[in-house]
Formats: structure tokens, sequence, C-alpha cells
């Protein structure tokens, strides 16, 4: 069963999305699929192509390792909150080691999981990944629990501060 944009373009729901990837793992090309819609005129069919991958196993996902720059890349400049939480949903599935840390991106999830305005899933998610990177370095590890510790927690959401606990108790 092969997919084609009008499957991809509906109105967001559960069972698209687990549509779409279902059709995905038949073809099994993952990283095919997802370079011919993750640049698409269409922010519904780039939202919900990348939106699919969330229900791929990590085994699947690990086929996009070779775009880990331009999931990044994208993730940084992207303007739409769904689909940035799409991709950093991804790239914190995606192999990440101490070799190929990116400051950049660093400090992209480090603003952005403290900025009120941002949607709580992109808030939780950045902090996630800036765990993940800074645990390779111990001196940045101790500077991120200190500004998880300092922030004002008040003023987020459940979600949020469930992620920051587990990140400063060690259990995430």
């Amino acid at each position: 069963m092969s997919i084609n944009r009008n499957d991809i373009k509906g109105n967001y729901s559960e069972e698209l999305i687990t549509n779409i990837c279902f059709k995905v793992a038949e073809t099994g090309d993952f990283l095919a699929f997802v370079k011919e819609y993750m640049y698409d005129d269409d922010a519904i069919v780039v939202r919900n192509s990348l939106s699919a991958l969330s229900k791929a196993t990590d085994e699947e996902l690990s086929q996009l390792n070779p775009i880990r720059e331009e999931l990044i890349d994208m993730a940084i400049q992207c303007n739409s909150s769904s689909i940035r939480r799409a991709l950093l949903g991804i790239i914190l599935r995606v192999d990440m080691n101490k070799e190929n840390v990116r400051t950049d991106f660093l400090d992209h999830c480090l603003g952005k999981m403290a900025d009120p305005d941002e949607v709580p899933s992109v808030q939780a998610l950045c902090m996630k990944l800036a765990y993940k990177m800074c645990k390779f370095y111990p001196e940045l590890l101790a500077e991120l629990k200190r500004t998880l510790e300092a922030m004002e927690i008040s003023y987020y959401t459940p979600a949020v501060k469930s992620v920051r606990n587990k990140i400063l108790n060690n259990k995430l």
C-alpha cells in the first residue's frame, strides 16, 4: 500500500496518524517518507507526516539518523509549535552521542524550555533534549540542574513540572 499526499492532508486525528504510520511501515522506508513530505508547502501535510512518526518504533526511527542534522535545523527554524513538537519528539528518539551534540541546538532547547509563551509539550521535550545533551558533560548537567531549580515553577503545567522533577531526581 503506497502513500500519497492526499492520505496525509486530512484533519489531524489519532486514527489518521496511526494509519499513516502503518502505511509507511508497510513500505519499510521511513527515510524516503520523511524526505518526501517534511518540506511540503502545506503545513498540514508536514505536521501530519512528522506526527505519524510518533507511532514508529525506535528501530524504524533509526532510519532517520542520516538526516538528524536536517531535523535539528528544521526544529530550530520552525515557526509552528505543532511541527516543532513533532520534530523534537523525533530528535529525542534518534541517536545522540557526545560527538554530535550541537551547542546551537542546546541553546535553542534551553531557551524554549523556559519560554512561558511556548506550548507545554515543546517546553517538556526541550527539557528532555537539553538533559540528554548535557548528560555527556558533567559541568553542563550541573548548570542545567541549577537552571531548573531556579525556574519559577508555578508558571508551568503539571507535565512540564513532572519532567523537571524527573531530571532533578535523575529519574529521566
